[in-house]
């Protein structure tokens, strides 16, 4: 019996044993599962934290880049710093403004690299940064001031500085923006330059137009005075004075046709060492300085008006021999530019020619260097300050360009660039010097009795038969009757501007509908008009400037009826 219950008992400890490792293995199971479970959601929130972590780094690391590629292309400078004022970045702008590398910038105050001055008083500017850390508000500087970069080059800028702050609304740094108005300055000053001279010329013009008119009654009737002289008459030498005297007076009206708004330069291809040699040899002659000449390989020719340029080189050849009154050496280069290797010029896509003239006298002080070219600006006693701002303005009216380079103590050098021309040099007209008779009836037209007088007189020494005309309506009138009656002009000599008439703009139009092949010259003192410099579109074969003499009269004549229609005059023996 009791056999029986302990088999009983120890069958049932086993079932019970076996029952509760079940339980415990299933509980244990549970748990494990549960575990697992929890393990499982564990895992997805960090890989969902870890990739919402990469997403956030992603986007910083994304507006990082766009940040630094606005501020790469930001045409304006910026640097940023910190609340103590030194430098965290600054973009490329910033670096080519300032001379100093980005990498070697941060850390460093913004005094070192950023250093501003005053524009007029030149005094030193405080720190933009320095204002807005203790201040708080943006500050915009109204007033350029001038920065000072690596190695002391200077460049004008606008600067607008404002604060950083944090999510706190504290301020951790400052931002600074600032701007080259460099160009911009030159631009104005320019403009404001070129605004100046075009108010002087329309005095100028009037003045000029009046005052050469007389003067071709006079420069005329001494050049045919001089026909009817022997060579070795004490009389000719009178004659010659005051043709020089005359010569003087032409050019003072030329310096005022300069300003005036319409001195169109009259072109023709001419060379530029021969222009130099000839300037040369006028301004050294009695000073005890010479020219050093050297002009580049196939130096290009140019188009310009012979007597402008000339007048041009003159008077810089002329202020480097007074720049250097114990004498010394000029310097004068000539040198093809081609198109594109000098930003800058009036047109950039044509070829130019710059001619350097340096002389080795004190310089030109850096307080006068920006007003070397203006109308009636002058360091000298008995200057009048006109042979400068002539030459800046006769340049301009050429498509060219005229700058100054110049150091105290170390002489000046003065640029000219002018447009290359595309033409070769013509041949050298023949027998220069003596006026060219010719043959034909000659109508010319002018409200100028001197001028008309001068005229008649002068073409009947040349070999020519003269009508007279005063204005446009009486020029056509006789023209047609000439032709009607068959006795036609061979060419008619036109006045631009006629007041209270008919001028040559006019009635050369009314002219080619009465003879559509008719010749004709167009003269004049001064005009508004681009007839002058363009008279072939107009209709005109050829053009003679006020004032002139008999043999430029004679030459234009010559162009214009031909060469075989006309052989030198001969003076008395």
């Amino acid at each position: 019996m009791f056999g029986g219950l302990t088999i009983s008992l120890l069958l049932f400890g086993v079932v019970w044993v076996q029952v509760r490792a079940r339980s415990a293995a299933e509980l244990l199971t549970g748990e494990l599962r549960q575990s697992e479970q929890l393990l499982k959601q564990s895992n997805e929130e960090l890989r969902a934290r870890i990739q919402e972590r990469q997403q956030v780094e992603d986007a910083l690391a994304a507006e990082k880049e766009r940040l630094a590629v606005t501020l790469r292309s930001i045409g304006d400078g910026v640097i940023t710093t910190d609340i103590a004022g030194k430098i965290v970045l600054m973009n490329k702008a910033a670096e080519n403004l300032t001379g100093w590398a980005r990498d070697e910038v941060p850390g460093r105050p913004l005094s070192e690299v950023f250093r501003l001055l005053d524009e007029n008083s030149r005094e030193r500017l405080g720190s933009p940064v320095e204002q807005i850390l203790n201040s708080g508000p943006a500050v915009n500087r109204g007033s350029p001031a001038v920065l000072i970069a690596r190695p002391g080059r200077e460049r004008i800028v606008i600067v607008t500085s404002a604060p950083i702050h944090d999510h706190g609304d504290h301020v951790i740094g400052a931002v600074l923006v600032f701007r080259d108005i460099t160009e911009n300055r030159k631009l104005e000053a320019e403009l404001h330059k070129a605004s100046k001279l075009e108010s002087l010329g329309l005095l100028a013009g009037g003045i000029a137009h009046d005052f050469n008119n007389i003067l071709t009654g006079i420069f005329g009737n001494i050049s045919l005075a001089k026909m009817f002289v022997l060579p070795d008459s004490p009389i000719q030498e009178r004659l010659e004075k005051a043709e020089q005297a005359c010569h003087r007076a032409k050019e003072m009206t030329g310096q005022l046709l300069t300003f005036a708004r319409g001195g169109a330069p009259i072109k023709r291809v001419k060379s530029v060492p021969q222009l130099l040699k000839e300037s040369c040899e006028i301004a050294v002659l009695g000073a005890n300085v010479r020219c050093d000449s050297a002009y580049a390989p196939g130096l290009r020719p140019v188009e310009v008006d012979q007597g402008q340029l000339t007048q041009v080189l003159n008077n810089l050849l002329l202020n480097a021999v007074q720049a250097m009154p114990a004498g010394g050496t000029i310097r004068v280069r000539a040198e093809n530019f081609p198109a594109g290797t000098r930003p800058g010029l009036p047109a950039p896509a044509a070829d130019y020619v710059r001619i350097s003239i340096q002389d080795h006298g004190p310089g030109i002080a850096p307080e006068h260097l920006s007003r070397v070219f203006d109308p009636f600006f002058t360091t000298k006693h008995k200057g009048r300050g006109l042979g400068l701002a002539t030459a800046y303005s006769i340049i301009r009216k050429h498509d060219g360009l005229i700058e100054v380079e110049s150091q105290a103590g170390q002489g000046a050098t003065f640029h000219i660039y002018l447009p290359a021309s595309a033409q070769p040099m013509p041949p050298d007209p023949e027998d220069k010097n003596q006026p060219l008779t010719g043959r034909g009836r000659v109508l010319v037209m002018d409200d100028e009795p001197e001028i008309l007088n001068f005229s008649q007189v002068a073409l009947k020494r040349l070999g020519y038969e003269t009508e007279l005309a005063r204005d446009g309506a009486e020029a056509i009138r006789r023209y047609r009757e000439a032709r009607e009656a068959g006795h036609p002009f061979a060419v008619v000599i036109m006045d631009l501007t006629i007041p209270g008439g008919m001028g040559g703009k006019e009635a050369i139009k009314h002219l080619l509908d009465v003879d559509p092949q008719a010749r004709a010259i167009v003269s004049s003192g001064y005009s508004n008009d681009p007839v002058m410099s363009e008279f072939s579109k107009y209709g005109f074969r050829g053009v003679v400037a006020k004032p002139y003499e008999i043999r430029q009269l004679a030459r234009v004549l010559r162009d214009v009826l031909g060469p075989e229609e006309s052989q030198p005059v001969q003076t008395p023996a």
